[in-house]
């Protein structure tokens, strides 16, 4: 593997979004304080919300007390209880300016409360396997139960670039004016790179300076895309030099390939004591390899499982891994699925293989 490049963070990542594949990374399991990162799970809930038809973008709410007095030290959007707000200038307040007051009106929009909105976020993460994250309010503000690592928030990424592909590009939006006040997104990249389209900063003087940075680049092999999470830099400027240093290297240094379309089967493989002697197994979903240039050629893969193979199997469920062999060293494990399912045979069926099976050894 190409070396990585020293990173001037507490914790950091570099994440192929194509393939899934992590290429470099320090302490990505470390926990870290995730400041305003914490908006990402806030805009991802407020976006399902307007799929599911509970809001609506031009839909305008009232702004209460507690959204108005949020710190108001911190980072605002400006917004007046006097002055009803439209959800989609509540999401720009968020997305671009940062605005603390702009998630409290958003989680009471949602929720109807801050406290019941937390729920949802928490009970999302779950959802996307954030195993080492629990939320405490839907801004980033500090609080003893309001943290994160690097990895979970890089699903937390993935998963709002993947499904709400129609609301992301609000992440690249530049500058954005409310109540007569100009303000620039914080995030320098989109200034400094033409290929980066977001996400977020974050900061607190206990997080340190934050960026989670996505690009997406055409290559030979056609567009591929890769997501940084740097936390704990000393600076806005340094937190934007660690990440494009990043991507540059990740693109620079590694190749994405398409293994095998949606619903590729690779292999029948062998069933016993089930409804049928096979089953179909592969990919669900479009395979991707990412791995270090010049390498590619070189690949052989090798399907490996556990014999014998007993039914029930369940369509989804793994029942193989498929390694890409290198000079005979893996370079990837793929997980393989059973694309159907095999029920239980008939007692007479079982009881026969289970015989077999006892002749066999």
């Amino acid at each position: 593997m190409p070396q990585a490049p020293a990173v001037a963070a507490k914790s950091w990542l570099l994440l192929d979004l194509n393939s899934g594949q992590m290429l470099a990374s320090l302490d990505p399991h470390a926990r870290v304080e995730p400041a305003s990162l914490t908006k990402l799970m806030t805009a991802y809930i407020v976006f399902g919300a307007i799929r599911d038809k509970k809001l609506d973008l031009d839909q305008t709410v009232s702004v209460s007390e507690k959204a108005w007095k949020v710190d108001r030290s911190s980072s605002k959007m400006f917004i007046d209880p006097k002055t009803p707000v439209k959800i989609n200038d509540l999401l720009l307040g968020l997305i671009v300016q940062s605005g603390n007051d702009a998630a409290v009106a958003l989680a009471e929009a949602v929720s109807g409360s801050e406290e019941a909105f937390v729920v949802l976020m928490n009970r999302e993460a779950a959802r996307m396997g954030m195993n080492a994250t629990r939320f405490a309010n839907p801004h980033g503000l500090p609080h003893k139960d309001n943290y994160s690592t690097a990895y979970d928030l890089s699903l937390l990424s993935a998963h709002l670039i993947a499904d709400h592909p129609e609301f992301y590009k609000m992440y690249s939006t530049k500058e954005f004016t409310y109540n007569n006040i100009k303000q620039p997104n914080r995030n320098r990249l989109l200034w400094l790179d033409p290929t980066v389209d977001g996400l977020k900063t974050g900061h607190t003087e206990g997080a340190g300076y934050c960026l989670i940075a996505s690009a997406k680049r055409t290559a030979g092999t056609g567009e591929r895309r890769m997501l940084t999470v740097v936390m704990g830099t000393s600076s806005d400027q340094m937190r934007a030099q660690e990440s494009l240093k990043l991507l540059n290297w990740g693109f620079r240094n590694f190749d994405t390939l398409k293994l095998y379309p949606r619903n590729h089967t690779l292999a029948s493989l062998e069933v016993w004591k089930g409804s049928k002697g096979e089953v179909r197994a592969g990919f669900k979903r479009e395979t991707y390899i990412t791995v270090p240039k010049g390498v590619a050629s070189r690949m052989k893969p090798v399907l490996e499982y556990r014999e014998p193979l007993l039914a029930p199997i369940q369509d989804g469920s793994r029942v193989a891994t498929l390694k890409m062999l290198v000079d005979g060293k893996s370079v990837a494990e793929l997980p393989v699925v059973a694309l159907e399912s095999v029920n239980h045979a008939s007692v007479f069926g079982r009881a026969w293989d289970s015989m077999r099976l006892w002749i066999k050894k």
